[in-house]
Parts: structure tokens; C-alpha cells; sequence
């Protein structure tokens, strides 16, 4: 029985486990090594199987001798994976000063540089003398860890080997938000990024803005949440004469003295209707963006967005992004092109009176 726990005990973690499958021990993925040590040494017993010839087909992985190592990689936002390996010179010469227990010493680094810990953060796991993985609580997430492999010896420490620096991931999304533009207009300081198919009729440029600042004039914007919705101004809708419902003084087919009549009624009528183009994205935030030849400005997270008229005929925007030190570059050019096949509006201060 001594001879089967000393061959049994010169097996992997894994090794021991396929064979405690294979023999129908219950729970060994929670037991120790020790624990799987015994327990398949009693059922091998029981049965009268041979260890030797067992052990034979389960050949071990030639483990590397040279150098002692240990890997911490953190599996999610709790629990993190750690194995190593350990050389035969440093197990000597760790049990020449009286190594006792194998342990693993976990540190929280985050923002350091100079291989220090956080004060109070020194976290200290025993762990199987024979084993050569482990899994460890991780007591905060979202910070650096660095696991530290080696002996206690009473109150003495003997390090062996530190792990590199890694990560732990937030157990929650990441709050920052992405999508911040900055308003921008081409029309403040310049004209529209050329080259701009001029309209139809040269004679409409001018009524084209007039249409455009006459339908902005009277609507207001308001942004809920992340939309920006227009709204009728009520005080530009109390000059046009319509009440607080949206019906004007014809709407009820009588006249100002609120007597109906048959004879012919004369009044105005108007219409004004036009579109925005919206063009938005992103780049480095150190980087130069232009648009046309103009530069517009960045957010901090590197993101643009302009807003201006969509007019009849080809409008075409020539996007370009250099790099701060001006080595690199990208470009995009987004052509658009608007058709009004009909177009019987006017503004009100155009609108004539008619009778019907």
C-alpha cells in the first residue's frame, strides 16, 4: 500500500484525475491531490489492479528542469488561474532552509511601477506541495495583480519566481460613452466644402435660404436623451395667428366677425419644407481632421459631427485625417446628390392672398 501512494504520488494533478475517473472515485475534481492519492490507492486495492502497469500507459510530461516559472492569467472577474513550474535545484535548495508549505502570494500593482504592492493588499494562498496549478479568489476586480510562487518556512518567506502583471476585468460595462459630438457648422466660417453643384436655377439661391431661415425660425430644438426633437415654437406660432390647439382663425370656416357666409372668402397659404445632411465620425483624438480643406475641431474621445443644409444638386464632402506627426493618413469622400422633382411652397412672408 506504502509503494502504490509513493508511485501514485509521482503523478500530475491530471494524470491523477483521468484515473480516478476511470475507476469511478466520486467528486475528484474537488480533492486535493492528496485526497485522489488515497482514494485511488483504496479502490485499486479493493479491486486488485496494478498500479504499475496503470502508470505505465499514463506517461508523464517531461516537465522542464532549468528554470522555475509561474503564469497568472485571471479567467473572469473573480477568479483567476495560476500555474507554475519549479526546477529541482530551487526545490533543493529551498528545502535546504527549511521549506515547509508551497504557497502563492498574491499582489495588487495597479499604478505601480517599480515592482511594490498596495499596503494591506498582500495576499498569502497555501497551496499542494505537488501541485503544479490553482485557482484563486480575486478580491477586487478592474486592477493589476502579480502572483509571487514560493516556500514559508516558520515566519521566514523563500520567493522562487514572480508572475508578470496582468489585469483583472470589470465585472460591469464600461460606462464610457463614445458617441459625443461636437457641433460644428461649415456655414459659420466658410462656404460649403467645394466642390458643390450649384442649383437648378442660380436665380433660387437666394430663396432657398429664405426658405431655409423662414422653416428654422419658428421651430425650437430639445434634446431627450441622446435625439435632438424640433418643436413649434408657441410664440413664433402666436404671430402666424394660430391658437394654442393649432387652429387658425379660417379653421372653423367662419370669418373674423364669427358669422358664416357663402360669399367668396379671400386669404394666404404658405408651405415651407428643406433637410439637413449630418455628417459625423471618428478619428485619433491627437490627429488633424478636415473637411473640404477646413479644419474642425475633435472631442476628447477623437469624434466630429457637422450639421448643414442639403440643397438640390451634388454636394460632396472630402473628409481627410492626418497624423500629430504628420506621417500618416486617411481620407473619405461621401458625394450626395438631392432631386426636388416638385415644388409648389412659398414662405409667408411671400404668400399672396387668394380667392376660393
Amino acid at each position: 500500500m506504502t509503494q502504490a501512494i509513493t508511485s501514485l504520488a509521482r503523478m500530475t494533478l491530471r494524470q491523477l484525475r483521468q484515473m480516478a475517473s476511470d475507476l469511478g472515485v466520486t467528486l475528484y475534481s474537488r480533492k486535493s491531490k492528496e485526497d485522489l492519492v488515497s482514494a485511488i490507492a483504496e479502490r485499486q486495492e479493493r479491486r486488485g489492479g496494478d498500479l504499475k502497469a496503470i502508470e505505465a500507459e499514463l506517461t508523464p510530461p517531461a516537465l522542464s528542469q532549468a528554470t522555475t516559472r509561474v503564469v497568472f492569467l485571471p479567467r473572469d472577474p473573480q477568479w483567476a488561474y495560476v500555474f507554475w513550474e519549479i526546477s529541482d535545484s530551487d526545490r533543493r535548495r529551498a528545502q535546504a532552509e527549511g521549506a515547509a508549505h508551497l504557497s502563492l502570494r498574491l499582489a495588487d500593482v495597479t499604478g505601480l511601477q517599480d515592482g511594490s504592492s498596495h499596503p494591506h493588499t498582500l495576499q498569502e494562498v497555501p497551496v499542494d506541495s505537488h501541485s503544479t496549478e490553482w485557482y484563486l479568489p480575486v478580491p477586487l476586480c478592474d486592477r493589476d495583480y502579480r502572483v509571487e510562487l514560493g516556500f514559508r518556512s516558520g515566519s521566514n518567506w523563500i520567493s522562487l519566481a514572480f508572475s508578470s502583471v496582468a489585469r483583472v476585468p470589470a465585472l460591469h460595462p464600461s460606462d464610457q460613452i463614445l458617441d459625443q459630438f461636437v457641433p460644428f457648422s461649415l456655414e459659420a466660417a466658410a462656404p460649403a466644402p467645394a466642390p458643390v453643384a450649384p442649383p437648378a436655377e442660380p436665380s433660387d439661391s437666394g430663396l432657398h435660404e429664405r426658405l431655409y431661415q423662414s422653416a428654422t425660425t419658428h421651430f425650437r430644438s430639445r434634446r431627450v436623451g441622446s435625439e435632438v426633437l424640433h418643436e413649434q415654437d408657441s410664440m413664433a406660432g402666436d404671430q402666424r395667428g394660430l391658437s394654442d390647439s393649432g387652429a387658425g382663425l379660417w379653421a372653423s370656416g367662419r370669418n373674423e366677425s364669427g358669422l358664416g357666409g357663402v360669399a367668396p372668402r379671400q386669404r394666404t397659404f404658405w408651405l415651407v419644407a428643406d433637410a439637413e445632411l449630418i455628417v459625423y465620425g471618428a478619428t485619433d483624438p491627437s490627429a488633424c481632421l478636415t473637411i473640404g480643406g477646413e479644419e474642425v475641431p475633435l472631442s476628447d474621445e477623437g469624434t466630429f459631427r457637422i450639421q448643414v443644409p442639403f440643397r438640390d444638386g451634388e454636394q460632396m464632402y472630402a473628409i481627410e485625417a492626418t497624423a500629430a506627426d504628420g506621417e500618416q493618413k486617411r481620407n473619405i469622400t461621401l458625394n450626395f446628390e438631392r432631386v426636388t422633382p416638385e415644388d409648389n411652397s412659398n414662405p409667408a412672408s411671400e404668400a399672396k392672398a387668394e380667392w376660393f
